[in-house]
């Protein structure tokens, strides 16, 4: 067990170390590295396809961790997403846990049911030519319920490790969001804002405490792709933040965060993990506001690479409007305008082509309103690579082009994001990866839990709905192809699905892969034996063949040095 008087000399010790040159080893590394603003691995660049799989170190056996990362290798990808972190508050009976946070101290496991797991993932995905991207915490924890929990649940708490609070009764480590996470030490420790995860020196202290023992164990693995701070970082949660929280908060943790990783570990990457959220207007406590240096001429024969302008107000909603009059030219031309046809995504329907829309401002994806400056988070020396993430079910991108039909609008949103990523890597000549992308699907639907809840608010769906929630596989297969190459053509080094869906897998109970049950919860039971979590955005029974085969060709397409 860990006290907090204990660990604060370690701490300092620690820091009074530092390294803050970022990983270039050399062009020979077996590590993966960065260099002109691209990823390289054994003296070759390295582009790569990617899927996501949270729940891959909480697999029952061995075996299903090697069947998983076997079929996911002949998939062609190269690079698996996944939790380093499994936090509790009370030691589980059942399945795989990592750290018990518990009134101000935390413990960490060590055993065969704790860090042991991850050790197995490491082991295999080295085997079969994997990398790993490790998080090591998560922005959402919802417990709606965790003061008052309903008699209907707790009844059937019987075979089912169940995390209190969540208001459902799906196994423990089923969802995303059910590892722990930030919300976990607020609560723990006393706590009652969200961003106090980011400013609290007891809580940041317990926290490196744990990035400590983790990266350390694996500072050496040339299968461990990066570390990533945290999964979807912003100034609030399930738990609400405080009226001071703002992007140079979420920022000057990045930065502290990253700067203990270094101290800890030379040899590995370190990203961020957030959303990818600008802020056009934000003070900035690391980007640079004045021009880049002037480029060194290119050699005989060899074309300069020109740099994109710096990302402003004026700018984005200029590109906006420019690019919506030519959308209209375009339909106009072709009198194809058609009214009422789009797909419901995020509960939205197309607008009506001939209204006038209103200055709606540069939107919340680029105002800061979640507390994220993701440029100047990849400003901080420490950080190697750029990371977003697009989930057009629950965030919004831009608004919305009143000529496009929802469905279209969300594609070209999608692909818009892209490229603004593409082009702030590029400013400050780092690798960039896109590390989670997906669309729930009409099948998917009555199974979809958003990160920061814990029930799914579309149960009820049937083949039946008038207006379904979600997009068909045909519409989901076509986003995926043209972010892919939209990503590919753009200059994206990496680019993750999210997520992966493996079957035949061992079922026990009380674990996160547990037998079927029969019975009302408060969500469905979308715990099918033998099969992976779906949070909504699994790939098992939905089309997985086709996914799997877009995500093979654009693997193929991007160039990875694995063939």
């Amino acid at each position: 067990m860990w006290f907090l008087p204990s660990l604060l000399p370690v701490v300092a010790l620690s820091l009074s170390g530092a390294t803050w040159a970022n990983n270039t080893k050399g062009p020979g590394s077996k590590f993966v590295t960065t260099r002109d603003g691209r990823f390289h691995v054994n003296g070759s660049e390295f582009k790569w396809i990617g899927t996501s799989a949270y729940w891959l170190p909480s697999l029952n056996t061995e075996e299903d961790i090697v069947n998983t990362l076997s079929n996911i290798s002949a998939a062609g990808i190269k690079v698996v997403r996944t939790w380093a972190f499994n936090d509790v508050e009370t030691i589980p009976e059942n399945g795989t846990w990592f750290q018990l946070v518990q009134n101000g101290t935390v413990t960490v496991n060590n055993g065969t049911n704790g860090l042991q797991k991850l050790d197995l993932v490491l082991k295999h995905a080295e085997r079969f030519g994997i990398y790993i991207t490790m998080s090591l915490t998560n922005n959402w924890n919802p417990r709606p319920l965790f003061d008052n929990l309903t008699s209907s649940i707790a009844r059937r708490l019987w075979d089912r490790d169940v995390t209190p609070g969540t208001n459902n009764s799906l196994p423990r480590n089923f969802l995303s969001n059910d590892y722990g996470g930030m919300d976990v030490y607020v609560r723990q420790f006393g706590l009652k804002t969200h961003d106090e995860f980011y400013t609290n020196e007891t809580l940041l202290a317990a926290f490196k405490n744990y990035t400590t023992q983790v990266v350390s164990r694996y500072v050496n693995s040339p299968a461990v792709f990066s570390w990533e701070v945290a999964n979807d970082p912003r100034c609030n949660s399930s738990i609400s933040a405080s009226a001071t929280c703002e992007t140079r908060t979420v920022t000057q943790w990045h930065s502290d965060v990253a700067q203990h990783i270094r101290t800890v570990d030379p040899n590995h990457l370190i990203s961020s993990g957030d959303q990818g959220f600008f802020c056009v207007d934000c003070p900035k406590l690391f980007q640079r506001t004045t021009p880049p240096p002037p480029e060194v001429s290119p050699g005989p024969g060899a074309l300069r690479k020109r740099l994109p302008p710096p990302l402003t107000k004026e700018r984005l909603m200029r590109e906006r409007r420019e690019q919506w009059k030519k959308t209209r030219a375009a339909l106009g031309a072709r009198n194809e305008v058609q009214q009422g046809t789009g797909v419901r995504v995020r509960g939205r329907w197309v607008s009506t082509p001939t209204r006038r829309q209103a200055d709606v401002g540069v939107g919340s994806a680029f105002d800061g309103a979640h507390g994220v400056d993701s440029e100047d988070i990849l400003s901080i020396p420490e950080i190697g690579f750029g990371s977003f993430q697009l989930f057009p079910d629950q965030n919004s991108y831009g608004p919305a082009d009143p000529s496009l039909p929802a469905f279209n609008n969300t594609v070209q949103s999608g692909n818009d994001w892209i490229r603004r990523h593409v082009e702030a890597a590029a400013i400050l000549q780092k690798p960039v990866s896109l590390t989670g992308f997906g669309l729930v699907t009409r099948a998917n639907a009555p199974f979809f839990v958003p990160f920061n809840s814990s029930v799914a608010p579309f149960a009820g769906q049937t083949n039946n709905t008038v207006q379904p929630f979600g997009v068909t596989n045909a519409q989901r297969d076509d986003a995926y192809s043209q972010w892919l190459d939209t990503g590919i053509s753009s200059g994206l080094d990496g680019i993750m699905q999210y997520q992966w869906g493996q079957g035949n897998l061992t079922a026990q109970p009380g674990t996160t892969i547990s037998p079927d049950l029969t019975g009302t919860t408060s969500s469905p039971n979308t715990n099918t034996a033998g099969q992976s979590p779906n949070d909504g955005y699994s790939i098992n029974g939905v089309g997985q063949e086709d996914v799997q085969n877009t995500l093979k060709t654009a693997s193929q397409e991007i160039g990875s040095i694995f063939g």
